[in-house]
């Protein structure tokens, strides 16, 4: 017998409460909240997020727009934050997604508009954070080989159940919420790599603001939108295995915990993280390596990840993000691969350029179903002398959730990217705030008087 996915979904998520989440499940969300924050304040003069803003034009409200006195309605203050959290690829990941820069922005837009305390907005990340978990281990199959952007299909509903927990809106209310937001859901892999890309994630901010405050309303939707045989999850599976009934645990079993985020070192795709760790430490061992002198790389990876990282031959910032070519040409040349690196005049220089013809790809067939990576990535060096030089198996990415970054080194890159749109004292306040959002009544932008 199918379980009532939808409706029994709805009722953990509206039965959710700050008290029950473990504290290691809380100093993970509060870590979503810091580096979504910073990366969407790094990320606020790209283009896409200029040309989103100017079409929008929105009207004035009581959600702020990147941090600033600019205030915007909190639909479309989610939406436009969204977009610049996701514009540097440079947001955490989770759940073969984007997690926090979907539901941070939602939520503080949201909870601008409520007065909302740090607290009901940490319950909230995690009530979303576990209801996309919920979802998402219901399939077997690669959703990236399928086309779909996970951070775009799932994220909608995800914030819906975020914001409905921020609204406290009852289990019926929160199950057509969870419905409106998967009717919203959107988002394809062949936009990687353009500026469409971190519109998926503003869209699914939009969606998830929207439905919660069209279920507050009184708007309806079917109660078995996620589980019906043409519902929402059998319409993505790539499979066409959907185990729909699995009974719900949200609220009992803590997969913020069990599965945690990854904190990205480097402005690209995470499937490039691997790989670009492998070819820093060469690059470290072998100091003098002269990158004009290789005669080939050799990067050993799973075949999902070549699949996700599509652009052989970049010649822009956005395309670079989804390249192994040039991961390894940047890390190999600059011995560091950035925010500075992922311009479009470093990306056509013609010693970057003149590199990616020499990576190739060899492909381990031990590809993990769940995940869609290998045991392990590894790069190799070959020589003009016909000597190779092989760095060892990368597991683990240095800022995955089992190799943490430190509370130092999280720092350290919030205040890089917050320094691109605040003054370093505001942005070490904004951080200090951020590291306690438990104890904030209120948390407002510019900060609010008490």
């Amino acid at each position: 017998m199918k379980a009532a996915l939808t409706r029994d979904l709805a009722a953990a998520t509206s039965g959710l409460t700050y008290e029950r989440i473990p504290r290691a499940g809380i100093e993970i969300a509060k870590r979503g909240f810091i580096d979504a924050i910073g990366v969407m304040l790094a990320g606020k003069d790209e283009p896409c997020v200029s040309i989103l803003a100017q079409t929008l034009s929105p009207a004035a409200g009581d959600a702020s727009l990147f941090w600033g006195p600019d205030k915007a309605r909190a639909p479309e203050a989610a939406w436009i934050n969204a977009v610049a959290t996701h514009a540097l690829d440079f947001d955490d990941t989770a759940l073969s997604a984007h997690p926090s820069a979907v539901l941070v922005p939602a939520i503080v837009a949201e909870a601008e508009h409520l007065r909302a305390s740090g607290r009901d907005m940490l319950c909230a990340y995690v009530a979303g954070f576990e209801a996309w978990a919920d979802l998402m281990q219901r399939e077997t199959g690669q959703y990236h080989t399928k086309g779909w952007h996970p951070t775009g299909i799932f994220g909608s509903i995800a914030a819906a159940a975020a914001c409905a927990r921020l609204r406290r809106l009852d289990a019926g209310a929160t199950a057509a919420a969870l419905s409106l937001g998967a009717s919203q859901s959107a988002g394809i892999t062949a936009n990687f790599g353009s500026m469409a890309k971190p519109l998926h994630a503003g869209r699914a901010a939009h969606a998830g603001v929207l439905a919660a405050r069209l279920a507050a309303a009184g708007m309806t939707a079917s109660t078995d939108a996620l589980e019906h045989p043409q519902g929402f999850l059998a319409a993505v599976s790539p499979a066409g295995a959907v185990n729909v009934g699995e009974p719900v645990t949200v609220g009992q079993r803590w997969r913020i915990v069990e599965i945690g985020l990854n904190i990205k070192k480097y402005p690209t795709c995470y499937c490039t993280h691997r790989p670009i760790d492998a070819m820093l430490e060469l690059k470290q061992a072998h100091p003098s390596l002269d990158p004009a002198q290789v005669a080939g790389i050799v990067v050993s990876m799973s075949r999902r990840n070549a699949k996700v990282l599509r652009n052989a031959h970049p010649t822009t910032g956005l395309e670079a993000k989804f390249s192994i070519e040039f991961a390894m040409a940047c890390a190999l040349t600059a011995g560091r691969v950035g925010l500075d690196e992922l311009d479009d005049r470093f990306v056509r220089r013609p010693d970057i350029q003149g590199l990616f013809e020499r990576v190739r790809l060899v492909f381990d067939p031990r590809e993990d179903p769940a995940t869609g990576y290998a045991p392990h990535d590894q790069v190799s060096v070959e020589l003009p002398d016909g000597r190779t030089l092989r760095s060892s198996p990368v597991a683990l990415a240095r800022g995955a959730a089992g190799a943490p970054l430190s509370h130092e080194e999280i720092r350290t890159k919030f205040m890089s990217c917050a320094a691109r749109a605040l003054p370093e004292a505001a942005a070490a306040s904004l951080h200090e705030r951020l590291s306690n959002l438990e104890d904030l009544r209120l948390l407002c932008s510019p900060p609010c008087s008490p």
